[in-house]
C-alpha cells in the first residue's frame, strides 16, 4: 500500500473515531427517555405514624430535554409503591406514587465522554391511595434532589444509575378527624437504561 493510501486510510479512520466520540457528548437539543427499577427507603422518624416500611422495588421512568449542553429538564416517576404502616392501634398499607419535575446540571455536557454524571433539583408531587377504610392520606408537594450517571454503550444507548431524595409528608385523617402528619421522605436508589435521541 502506498504512503498516500495509508495516510488517507488513517485519516478516515481517525475522523470516524472522532465523530463517534463526539456523538457521545451531551449537547443542547438532546432528548432522552429512561426506564429501570428503583428501591425506596423511608426515614425512621415518621411523625404521627410509628413506622412506615420501605416498600417493594418498582418500575421507574423518565423523559427529558437538554436546552443547553450542561442544563436540561427531566420529568420522572415510578409506579405505585406499597408501604405498610402502624400508628398506635391503627395499621395497614397505602400506595405512594411520586412524580418529579427537575432541572438537571451535566458537568461534562458538551465534552466527549462515555461517562456523563448529573445532579438535579426540583419539585415532587406524591399521590397516596389504597388507605384502609376510614383513613385518608392527603397528597403532597415538596422538594426533590437527585444525582445520577449515564455510561454510554453506544451513541444512543446508555446504562443509568441514580439516587434521589424527596421531602414527602402527608396529613392524615381518621374518620374525618386530623391526627397529624406522616413523614415518609423516601430515598430511592435504582438503575436502568437511557435512550438518547
Amino acid at each position: 500500500m502506498s504512503k498516500t493510501k495509508l495516510i488517507s486510510a488513517v485519516a478516515i479512520a481517525a475522523g470516524c473515531a472522532f465523530a463517534s466520540q463526539a456523538a457521545l457528548a451531551y449537547s443542547a437539543g438532546d432528548i432522552f427517555v429512561r426506564g429501570g427499577i428503583g428501591k425506596s427507603d423511608t426515614r425512621s422518624d415518621n411523625g404521627v405514624v410509628d413506622s412506615i416500611s420501605s416498600g417493594e422495588r418498582g418500575f421507574t421512568y423518565g423523559a427529558g430535554y437538554l436546552f443547553h449542553d450542561k442544563i436540561g429538564v427531566e420529568l420522572n416517576g415510578s409506579e405505585k409503591i406499597e408501604h405498610d404502616f402502624s400508628a398506635g392501634d391503627l395499621s395497614g398499607s397505602f400506595d405512594r406514587m411520586p412524580v418529579n419535575l427537575l432541572v438537571n446540571y451535566y458537568p461534562l455536557g458538551g465534552l466527549d465522554s462515555r461517562v456523563q454524571p448529573y445532579v438535579g433539583a426540583g419539585l415532587n408531587y406524591t399521590r397516596f391511595s389504597g388507605e384502609p377504610e376510614g383513613i385518608d392520606a392527603r397528597r403532597n408537594y415538596g422538594a426533590v434532589g437527585q444525582v445520577g450517571i449515564d455510561l454510554a454503550v453506544t451513541d444512543n444507548f446508555m446504562l443509568n444509575g441514580f439516587a434521589n431524595y424527596a421531602d414527602v409528608e402527608s396529613r392524615l385523617s381518621v374518620d374525618g378527624e386530623r391526627i397529624g402528619k406522616a413523614k415518609v421522605d423516601p430515598m430511592t436508589i435504582g438503575g436502568g437504561v437511557t435512550l438518547r435521541f
